[in-house]
């Protein structure tokens, strides 16, 4: 595609993107920033999160990877919805319950101080992680089909996306992101609908007959019984189940939007419809994928090496133009939607929980929008540390650094709402270390010692860790 109409479309794009956040951010104040006011229509709420759900493993990954393992990703998907359900049914009540803005606070009063701040530094680090492999891949491809033929270094891509991100969210906060998810989700399907009508109008076939292909051998090929393999559809599922409670229930930057609802039945309405629609645009997505890989092979194009480089290859080089530029814009709002709504959950959790705004003391707005500004340029630092050390498949990195990082807040908040033990606050920052530690020891000596290599499951064992050593140097004391 000529790189500078993919610029004069990204532009229009991030036109949009600033009147959405020029309307919503006339009069916000700090309540709108962190809650939305604690106002937000549950429905938008709902249809904006598909497209934070999407975000950039989904809308470039999934595609890619049906041509390597079909369709069993939706293994995983049915265990993403089942978590959203247990969401739904166990943390947004408690959460609405204790009023929290932060939802590490409740750490704080279930069982210390220094619980609370172990357990926020995790989501900071984990979230970090995973928001600089959404955006990683975002500017990479941005990077391979524009700005390295214009010689725009990656870091500027990278530097000036992140920046654009900045300006448009700095005031508005969470009430900004919860309209601009609406345009970005919208997009986001409309890329996907567009990209499976191209390849059905390339090849000259009806939507029908290609649906009836690419599901045929997708379906045969969705759910792997075999206990042995890495696919298996009870651990993906389980693993999928566990990753959504931990990644959104346990994750401030998605569920300040959830708790931005006006009350719990709305949350409740929000993330139950979420789980629905996940199913849905999660085929779609798949269907896409399974296009892809069909025309690829019926005009005999080569797949290229890296799976993740399949959808945009086809969608600016082959599918024609209207494809190429709802790829594009897809791609950029897949980058924003998860970017902005990383950093405002970022700087909420960093002025909540360790400086304490809306829970000690007042906010301050100049230092919130220094520490959303220091935010921007620490995910920067990542991407980059992240481009010169990443070998892996995207979406396999995503999911298994994020049962490292997330598995100890699963064992904390697990513990904390099952059990009413107390336990030594003190010695909660060194056991959720140590945890990550033995579990990697456990993971790369597991068949080894006991003939079964355990891989995604890795949250699990953090998770089950995590809450055997919360047991231990429990004082064996109820909680009042």
């Amino acid at each position: 595609m000529n790189p500078h109409l993919v610029i004069l479309v990204i532009a229009i794009y991030i036109g949009a993107l600033y009147l959405v956040s020029w309307y919503t951010s006339r009069d916000a104040d700090s309540d709108a920033f962190y809650l939305a006011g604690r106002k937000a229509p549950w429905y938008l709420v709902s249809y904006g999160m598909i497209g934070v759900a999407i975000s950039g493993i989904t809308f470039i990954s999934v595609p890619g990877e049906v041509g390597n393992s079909q369709f069993t990703y939706f293994q995983l998907v049915i265990g993403y919805a089942l978590g959203l359900i247990l969401v739904a049914l166990i943390l947004i009540p408690l959460f609405y319950r204790n009023r929290v803005v932060s939802i590490y606070s409740y750490l704080e009063g279930r069982f210390g101080v220094r619980t609370h701040k172990t357990g926020a530094a995790f989501f900071l680090f984990a979230h970090m992680l995973g928001a600089a492999f959404r955006l990683y891949l975002m500017a990479y491809v941005l990077q391979l089909i524009v700005f390295d033929e214009l010689g725009v270094p990656f870091a500027c891509t990278v530097f000036v996306t992140l920046m654009l991100i900045w300006l448009y969210t700095y005031r508005g906060g969470i009430k900004t992101v919860i309209y601009t998810d609406v345009l970005q989700t919208t997009f986001l399907l409309l890329a996907a609908v567009v990209g499976i009508i191209a390849v059905a109008n390339s090849l000259n076939v009806s939507l029908v007959d290609l649906g009836s292909v690419v599901w045929k051998d997708g379906l045969d090929n969705m759910f792997d019984w075999s206990w042995s393999s890495t696919d298996n559809f009870f651990k993906l599922m389980l693993t999928g189940l566990l990753l959504t409670f931990t990644n959104n229930g346990l994750d401030q930057a998605i569920m300040q939007k959830h708790l931005a609802c006006a009350s719990v039945g709305d949350a409740q309405k929000n993330i139950l419809t979420l789980s629905v629609i996940l199913l849905l645009v999660n085929l779609l997505f798949l269907f896409l994928g399974g296009s892809l890989v069909y025309y690829a092979a019926e005009s005999q194009i080569a797949m290229p090496e890296e799976s993740d480089q399949l959808y945009p290859l086809l969608a600016t080089q082959h599918l024609g133009w209207f494809a190429g530029i709802t790829f594009i814009i897809g791609l950029a709002a897949a980058a924003y939607s998860s970017a902005d709504t990383s950093l405002t959950g970022l700087t909420t959790a960093f002025c909540v929980d360790f400086l304490g705004y809306q829970q000690h003391r007042d906010d301050n707005p100049g230092v919130r929008k220094w520490v959303h500004l220091g935010f921007s340029l620490l995910l920067f630092v990542f991407i980059i540390v992240f481009r010169a050390l990443n070998d892996q498949s995207v979406i396999s990195a995503f999911i298994k650094i994020s049962g490292y990082a997330y598995g100890p807040l699963l064992g904390l908040f697990a513990f904390g709402v099952i059990s009413d033990r107390r336990v030594k606050d003190r010695w909660i920052p060194a056991l959720c270390i140590l945890v990550p530690v033995l579990s990697y020891i456990l993971e790369i000596r597991s068949f080894a010692w006991f003939g079964y290599q355990f891989n995604y499951e890795t949250i699990i064992v953090n998770a089950v860790v995590t809450m055997l050593g919360l047991y231990l140097i429990s004082l064996g004391e109820r909680d009042n």
